[in-house]
């Protein structure tokens, strides 16, 4: 069995190296947390890529509400990644209702073609988790959903988690489960014993939340809590 994943969320720089430094295997790359996390500048994702050498997931979202019209915007700013050398990237949509909007979502897995991409947690926050995973699953490209199994967390997503877990294998269950939101370090035993093997983090990689960077010393605890 391979080892557990730990993927951190990098604003900087500064936090990549420190992130790489704790032993992270990935980071998620975004910028302005105060909108839960939005496409970082080209220049921002080569200063990243030149600091580090970890597997770099991109987000692409331009905004705290994504409506039909920003489609175009949004394909830019895929393209120029591209161009900069961006070859991972974490995406999804959901229209008013809270269902999946399968055209803007296929549309960038198209812009995105050949690269593996995550589902993020507006899975979390849709009508229907089961319609979600099956109207994405067969979109090209996609390996991973990140998810709390719950819009309040993993406190209350817990058993959400472990009965998607158990379907491993059936349609629209093949991707893997990336646990995150709301993550603490005393949900990880558990996880762990059901079968979760990644974890994501973000301000728990800090000191102070996401006034401060990130603590290679606190990444460090996470690998070997997940490695325990």
């Amino acid at each position: 069995m391979s080892r557990p994943i730990v993927e951190v969320i990098a604003l900087t720089a500064q936090d990549a190296r420190a992130a790489e430094s704790g032993g992270a295997d990935r980071l998620e790359l975004v910028t302005d947390m105060a909108a839960d996390g939005l496409t970082p500048s080209v220049a921002d994702f080569a200063g990243i890529r030149a600091a580090v050498s970890l597997p770099l997931r991109v987000m692409l979202r331009i905004r705290d509400g994504f409506t039909p019209g920003d489609l175009d915007d949004l394909l830019a700013r895929t393209s120029a990644l591209r161009a900069e050398g961006a070859e991972e990237f974490v995406f999804g949509f959901l229209d008013p209702q809270g269902e999946v909007d399968l055209a803007a979502t296929a549309a960038v897995a198209e812009a995105v073609a050949g690269c593996p991409w995550t589902f993020h947690r507006a899975l979390d926050h849709s009508a229907d988790r089961a319609g979600v995973r099956a109207a994405v699953s067969t979109l090209p490209g996609l390996d991973t959903f990140l998810t709390s199994g719950a819009p309040a967390g993993v406190d209350a997503g817990q058993g959400v988690l472990e009965g998607e877990l158990a379907k491993d294998g059936e349609p629209g269950y093949t991707q893997r489960i990336l646990v995150g939101g709301g993550l603490r370090a005393d949900h990880v035993p558990g996880l762990k014993a059901a079968g979760f093997d990644a974890f994501h983090i973000g301000g728990a990689a800090r000191v102070d939340g996401w006034t401060t960077p990130v603590d290679p010393a606190r990444v460090a605890a996470w690998r070997t809590l997940a490695d325990a």
